[in-house]
């Protein structure tokens, strides 16, 4: 199944636009990275971090380079090829598929840096592992000669005992924040993330005391985050980070949601000792039917909604369409994936269940302040009375 298809998966629409602004993933290193990635996802949910493996199939399948710069040895990809990777993984392991996700989306983050950060970063080669914690900012970063001094605690960094580079993002005295880059060394990680779901991201605090971050690795926060325009760049390099942020925040949750369609199938279709299979049940059919619809118009719309990033990553409007339809899918797959909780009997509350992994993985996901709903309507609706299409070719 190409990469490029894969938010179809088991649908019968057809693949993804074809536009790229780089070279795509590569289908079979994505398809390794979903098998290793299955192969983990119990150890990951149990140890609360990804085996090394996992991390070694996610590099190899491009994840990390995914939007680093073609100067320095990236893709310069597009959106809708990395959610369409990204719900493929997590078909299989949410946790392996949210952290590939972020790896992507840091390096186009510390594409904005100055060149020479970026020349630390990628001149030994485009696979590096940034880790970051951007939104809100925390800590504080002081102003000394040549540089900044860093201060503070931030949490939630996802990833983080595997990346080579960490981006931070701190307030600064009578001044807009800024982002600072620092080699990993330079961070100490608190073993600190228990959530309920995304166990296996490993999403730590991270604590910096006094360390010297010089100019060359800084800029400002707003830099960083908003949208530029710059005639024959990449989409994803002019874009903003709210204009597909919440599409490839909720990337995970649609593979979740898969992974519980799946496994739920199984369940309800097979019989147990002298007991008919429970799929014979018409209340359980109606459940089938609605979740596997609803998860599947959440692919459909997450498709469109990547292809219009991709097409038209400065257009008016198309930034908060999509920040609506992202947390809109959210809320539709934790319906579709509740359903499917609520009917699976105990099979589905078992602690070995994929179901109950899954529905753990998704309410998470759904949480993200990205994927908050009252934001996105916010901001949808501050964007005038056009019709939904306007923006859309």
């Amino acid at each position: 199944m190409p990469v490029s298809a894969g938010l179809q998966e088991g649908q019968r629409s057809g693949p993804l636009p074809a536009e790229r602004s780089g070279g795509p993933l590569a289908e079979e290193d994505v398809l390794q990275a979903a098998r290793a990635a299955g192969r983990g996802a119990v150890a990951a949910d149990r140890d609360r971090r990804l085996a090394p493996e996992v991390v070694a199939a996610l590099r190899e399948a491009g994840f990390a380079r995914h939007f680093v710069p073609r100067r320095w040895g990236g893709r310069e990809g597009g959106f809708a090829e990395l959610v369409a990777a990204t719900a493929l993984v997590g078909g299989q392991c949410p946790s392996a598929a949210w952290c590939g996700m972020l790896w992507a989306a840091h390096g186009r983050y510390a594409a904005r840096l100055p060149e020479e950060a970026q020349r630390e970063l990628w001149g030994g080669g485009p696979d590096t592992l940034i880790a970051a914690a951007l939104v809100p900012p925390s800590g504080e970063a002081r102003p000394v000669p040549g540089g900044w001094l860093l201060d503070g605690r931030w949490d939630c960094v996802s990833g983080v005992d595997f990346c080579d580079w960490v981006l931070l993002a701190a307030p600064v005295p009578d001044a807009p924040a800024r982002v600072l880059a620092l080699p990993r060394s330079d961070v100490v990680v608190h073993d600190t993330w228990r959530s309920t779901g995304l166990r296996g991201t490993g999403s730590n605090r991270v604590e910096v005391c006094a360390v010297f971050v010089p100019d060359r690795r800084s800029c400002a926060l707003g830099e960083v985050l908003g949208a530029v325009v710059e005639p024959g760049a990449s989409s994803a390099r002019q874009a903003s980070a709210q204009l597909a942020g919440g599409l490839m925040f909720c990337a995970p949750a649609l593979g979740a949601a898969r992974l519980a369609l799946r496994s739920w199938n199984r369940w309800a279709r097979t019989a147990s000792a002298g007991r008919p299979a429970a799929l014979g049940d018409t209340t359980l059919q109606r459940a089938l039917a609605r979740s596997a619809a609803e998860i599947d118009a959440v692919a459909l719309l997450l498709a469109r909604a990547a292809a219009g990033a991709d097409a038209e990553p400065t257009a008016p409007g198309v930034e908060a369409v999509n920040r609506r339809d992202a947390a809109v899918a959210a809320e539709v797959l934790v319906e579709a994936v509740e359903r499917l909780f609520r009917m699976g009997g105990a099979h589905a509350r078992d602690d070995t269940s994929e179901v109950q992994r899954a529905w753990r993985d998704v309410h998470t996901v759904a949480a993200h302040g990205a994927l908050r709903l009252d934001a996105a309507a916010c901001a949808y609706a501050a964007w005038g009375d056009r019709e939904d299409g306007a923006d859309r070719p």
